[in-house]
């Protein structure tokens, strides 16, 4: 039987050929089910060792190839990279895990190559965090978003004051440039507009007291922010909730967690050193799940948050 990637949906095919998941998904999604079906292949491929009943290491996958190191693969298996300058060793790569089902290797080709709609990021990635841009591709893509900040508004529900007072009460301390603050608070406004705007996209938010409680910028910041978040809160695809102080169970880190649909769906936290921390394991994932459904039952509902909102603005 021809070797294709087991225990994952390959691709859907339009009439007449041609990948049509490609063609859908922007530049993050289309590399990242590239290095899922690649993982699934190496891990299923004939073995090359002794004693091994199936699949190669990625040492033994790279084995002769100038162009591929093992953490080279390491990052385009966890969809971080594709093969744009050296696309002749993916096919190479195929070769060796023994596939040879025509049709597989050519929707497998079609998925690495380029989508434009990434290139928006490319401006930003010097200012981002490790992490940071796989992240906000999948971001841009994802079908639902659950998100919980405790201590200051989620990036996604910022005002452009409030994101810009944020970075520069943190500038001396991160020893950052103004150049820096610029360049992210226009990535996030970037980022805010680019998902919100998306008819097929659904949020959920729970938000800590403090997150609203602790002022960022002066009074009137925190007004246009509280106002912001009531106008968002109204819209039929986004969902916030404020988990009021000494009222059930907390998480004491920010996480979020995006639904890829058809992908598997990713978790991510920020750590101490600034970096963003990712994971796909469902045992990770199901986890911060349970999480933020708990916090979901214990919060406020939309209307008592709303009017938790209306009192901060002193109307």
């Amino acid at each position: 039987m021809p070797h294709s990637a087991q225990g994952h949906t390959r691709p859907a095919r339009k009439r007449g050929g041609g990948a049509q998941v490609a063609a859908r998904r922007g530049a993050t999604g289309r590399r990242l089910e590239l290095g899922i079906q690649l993982r699934q292949l190496r891990e299923n491929c004939p073995p090359v060792e002794d004693g091994r009943a199936r699949g190669m290491t990625r040492k033994d996958a790279v084995r002769g190839l100038r162009a591929l190191s093992e953490a080279s693969l390491a990052r385009i298996e966890n969809g971080e990279l594709n093969f744009r300058r050296n696309p002749g060793d993916l096919r190479l790569l195929l070769r060796r895990y023994k596939v040879d089902d025509e049709e597989l290797v050519e929707q497998l080709v079609e998925l690495n190559r380029e989508a434009p709609n990434d290139d928006w990021l490319t401006q930003y990635r010097a200012f981002m965090p490790t992490g940071m841009p796989h992240f906000v591709g999948l971001e841009a893509e994802a079908r639902e978003i659950l998100a919980y900040h405790p201590t200051v508004v989620y990036g996604l529900l910022q005002t452009e004051s409030y994101a810009r007072a944020l970075f520069e009460v943190q500038r001396p301390v991160e020893d950052t440039t103004s150049e820096f603050v610029r360049r992210n608070v226009d990535l996030r406004m970037e980022r805010k507009r680019r998902t919100l705007e998306r008819d097929d996209v659904r949020l959920r938010v729970v938000l800590g007291e403090a997150a609203l409680r602790i002022p960022v910028g002066d009074e009137d910041t925190m007004r246009e922010q509280y106002h912001e978040i009531i106008k968002l809160a109204r819209q039929d695809h986004i969902s916030i909730q404020v988990l009021p102080f000494k009222r059930g169970y907390r998480s004491s880190n920010d996480f979020t967690i995006l639904d890829l649909g058809e992908l598997p769906s990713r978790i991510q936290t920020d750590n101490a050193w600034g970096a963003v921390s990712t994971s796909d394991k469902p045992r990770e994932v199901d986890r911060f799940t349970r999480r933020f459904s708990a916090m979901v039952g214990a919060a406020l509902g939309l209307e008592e948050t709303i009017a938790f909102l209306e009192q901060l603005t002193g109307k």
